[in-house]
């Protein structure tokens, strides 16, 4: 047996037994998901019609009012390819004003509207002393699944996904992360959490995922997807595009400066699997800390932390992969799961 037919047997008998991909570095929070930093939450709006298979994610950090209490918040663009909107202030001022929204690129506007209006109706006692504000909205291009050009995104589901928000939230395809591709596969929302006990605090990291080239794909160290790829002739390639949005929280109290290297660290966890942030990937990593008052530690104090932001980026990332369902939409176009696929190699495997 030659040592890819070993490696892979390892993958499968793993996947068999524990239906789950990779050993986190460092320790997960007691859910794993990037609301097991206190207070933090996600809603999601899924618009599943058809060719219309997109939707709208929050995610809604502590405080009634961010308004009037911003937390500190920085970003790390890898790569441009992106029409985002509040990332320009969030560099200059370094704080977070509004809840975040994502969903398709065409829907920016909508989600701006959305988190304006809803910080408006927060701040009527400030009368027109509110004179802006600065909302943080996100994308990824869904267009290969979602008839995108129908602008089928509205208020009314964008306002839903923040009303919605609950610290027990789906993924996979649900939310923005509807109409999302990752490796030529089904993508979309993933999540993971990670322990800091040298700073008693929790790093929680949240992907949507739509990134990746499928013979790239790299899972603890194997190419996975060039085992994947011959067993899937029909499948329409994706190149490393169509972009990748990372929100990292943490109730360490670190100011935006520190934020902004925590963000950076995203970048290590992509490249373990196997991206390289290709010319027409969007490429984003924000991170806010759910401290308004930074107290910052010492910078070698960072190291498990900056360590842990690329491992839960990372895992992540599997976690949209095999919590996906398939998806058929846009001119019949189709994206399989990463479960199914598994399961197919599995079969393959022992018929060899």
């Amino acid at each position: 047996m030659d040592f890819q037919q070993q490696q892979r047997d390892l993958l499968l008998q793993r996947w068999r037994s524990e239906r789950q991909l990779g050993q986190p570095r460092s320790v997960s929070g007691a859910t794993n998901r990037i609301s097991d930093v206190p207070g933090v939450r996600v809603g999601h709006y899924t618009l599943a019609d058809g060719e219309r298979q997109t939707g709208v994610t929050a995610i809604v950090p502590p405080g009634d009012n961010l308004f009037t209490q911003p937390l500190p918040c920085a970003a790390a663009v890898f790569n441009g390819f992106a029409k985002p909107v509040g990332l320009v202030q969030v560099e200059e001022l370094g704080v977070l004003q509004t809840p975040i929204l994502l969903s398709n690129t065409l829907a920016v506007g909508t989600l701006f509207t959305t988190l304006v209006r809803d910080a408006i109706s927060r701040n009527h006692e400030l009368g027109r002393s509110l004179p802006t504000v600065n909302p943080l909205a996100l994308e990824c291009n869904d267009g290969w699944l979602n008839d995108i050009q129908a602008l089928a995104i509205t208020e009314a589901m964008a306002q839903q996904a923040l009303d919605n928000a609950t610290a027990d939230f789906a993924r996979g395809s649900v939310g923005a992360g509807r109409g999302m591709s990752c490796f030529s596969l089904k993508g979309g929302i993933g999540t993971a959490s990670r322990l800091i006990p040298s700073l008693n605090a929790t790093l929680g990291v949240f992907v949507l995922a739509n990134f990746g080239a499928l013979t790239a794909l790299t899972l603890d160290g194997v190419r996975l997807g060039e085992m994947i790829a011959p067993l899937l002739p029909e499948l329409t390639p994706q190149r490393d595009a169509g972009s990748i949005i990372i929100i990292m929280a943490t109730d360490a109290p670190l100011d935006a400066r520190q934020l902004k290297r925590v963000a950076k660290r995203a970048g290590a966890g992509l490249g373990r699997l196997g991206s390289y942030w290709g010319h027409g990937s969007g490429d984003i990593a924000v991170a806010f800390s759910t401290q308004p008052r930074p107290q910052p530690p010492e910078e070698s104090t960072l190291e498990p932390l900056l360590a842990a932001a690329a491992d839960a980026t990372e895992h992540a990332v599997l976690d949209a992969l095999l919590s996906a369902e398939a998806v058929t939409g846009f001119r019949r176009h189709y994206r399989p799961s990463l479960s199914d696929v598994l399961d197919r190699l599995a079969l393959s495997s022992r018929s060899a």
